[in-house]
Formats: C-alpha cells, sequence, structure tokens
C-alpha cells in the first residue's frame, strides 16, 4: 500500500495533484491504524477478560423478569429453580420457584459488571465491605447438577449447620460434586455451603456415592 503511494509521489505531479496524493496516503494510514486496533487487539482483549460469578439482589418477586432481561442483554445469568405443589380451593399444581428468594447469579467481566446491575428489577450485588463477592465457578456447578437430580430432593436452609467432613460424589448424576457431609434427621446430606448469601443448599446422598477428601471444599469468600 505505502509502496504505492510512494511511486506515485516520485512522478512529476501538479501542486492540486500531490495534494491529493498526500490526502491518500494520510487516508490509507489511518485505515491501516483503524484496522490493526479493532480486528487484532480486540479479540486479545476479550481473551483476557476474566469472568466471575456473583449474586445480583432483585426486587421482591422480580427473579425470573431479571433474568430474562440478562438474557435478552446476552449476560449469563443463572436462576434456580424448584417445584412445589400449590394447592388450591378447586385444583393442584406444580410450579417452579426460585431456590434463593429474591436472587439471580450472573457471571461477569468488567466490562458486563454496570450493565448486568443497569436494570429496574435489581438492587444490589450481595457485598461484603462494600465489595462485591464472587462466588466458585465450581459450586455454581454442582448446584446446577443437585438441581438437575430430579430424583433427589433439595432443600435450602438459613439455619447454622455445623461443618463436616469434605467429599466429592464418584458415581452417578452428581459425579463431581464437592461438598461437605452431615447427618440430618438421621440421614447423610450433601451440602453446598454459600456464605454470602447466608444460607445452605443439601440433599440426601449415599456414602457409597462419596469419598473424603483431604482438601477443603472452595466457598464463596472472595471479594472483588
Amino acid at each position: 500500500m505505502f509502496i504505492i503511494v510512494g511511486a506515485i509521489l516520485k512522478y512529476e505531479l501538479g501542486p492540486n495533484e500531490r495534494s491529493f496524493a498526500k490526502l491518500l496516503c494520510k487516508s490509507l494510514i489511518l485505515l491501516s491504524l483503524f484496522d490493526h486496533f479493532h480486528t487484532k487487539k480486540k479479540p486479545l482483549e476479550i481473551l483476557k477478560r476474566t469472568y466471575k460469578w456473583y449474586a445480583l439482589y432483585t426486587r421482591s418477586r422480580s427473579e425470573k423478569k431479571l433474568y430474562r432481561e440478562l438474557e435478552e442483554k446476552g449476560i449469563e445469568a443463572y436462576l434456580p429453580l424448584k417445584k412445589e405443589l400449590r394447592v388450591w380451593s378447586d385444583r393442584k399444581k406444580w410450579v417452579e420457584t426460585p431456590l434463593f428468594t429474591s436472587y439471580v447469579f450472573v457471571k461477569v467481566s468488567n466490562s458486563e459488571y454496570y450493565d448486568a446491575i443497569k436494570s429496574c428489577w435489581a438492587v444490589r450485588y450481595v457485598c461484603f465491605e462494600n465489595r462485591a463477592v464472587s462466588i466458585p465457578d465450581s459450586q455454581i456447578e454442582s448446584l446446577k447438577l443437585l438441581l438437575e437430580d430430579t430424583n433427589r430432593h433439595v432443600e435450602l436452609t438459613q439455619n447454622t449447620l455445623k461443618k463436616g467432613d469434605h467429599l466429592e460424589v464418584t458415581i452417578g448424576p452428581l459425579k463431581g460434586v464437592r461438598g461437605e457431609l452431615l447427618e440430618l434427621r438421621g440421614q447423610h446430606r450433601i451440602v453446598l455451603r454459600f456464605l454470602s448469601l447466608g444460607c445452605c443448599v443439601h440433599a440426601d446422598i449415599s456414602m457409597d456415592e462419596v469419598k473424603r477428601l483431604k482438601i477443603p471444599v472452595e466457598i464463596n469468600y472472595a471479594l472483588d
């Protein structure tokens, strides 16, 4: 490109032609720089982004509305749901309700962090000492597996549970899930702690499905 323009400038041109050639050269240089920064560097910047899970506190009964809005924005979100049997005087119906009342999980980088909160349905990020608390990917994935196993009854409690042995599920639909092992109401339960939300999610588990871990399970305590 620049060789061609240089060759043009070598010819004996009049003042108007020479001015046009110089303007053409400058335009080509600007186009080259634009192409360099917007087609080469931008993908690299995207690859360097760090995405983390956070909990967004929502307005009352607005979890599904916020979740749909986040999806429309192209922001990755997760709304854990549970099935409940609602009974009316004339009928019964199974409905899906949020497992965590007034919370939606979002996976964002610094670029989407503020865009996710810009909604009339969102109140704030869950924070500690004015800093958002990130949630490990492994904990969100474990929660998804627990809820996908329809044969297992999943419960949420805000009661303080004692610490249990750390374990990993080795077989079955929950294979790979890590949590704590506790005995509740005479049954073994696998427990996921969400410290920033002040609650635990737990489900029944057989000792044949798990192995104990020497390294503690990662929980959500990281500040950003």
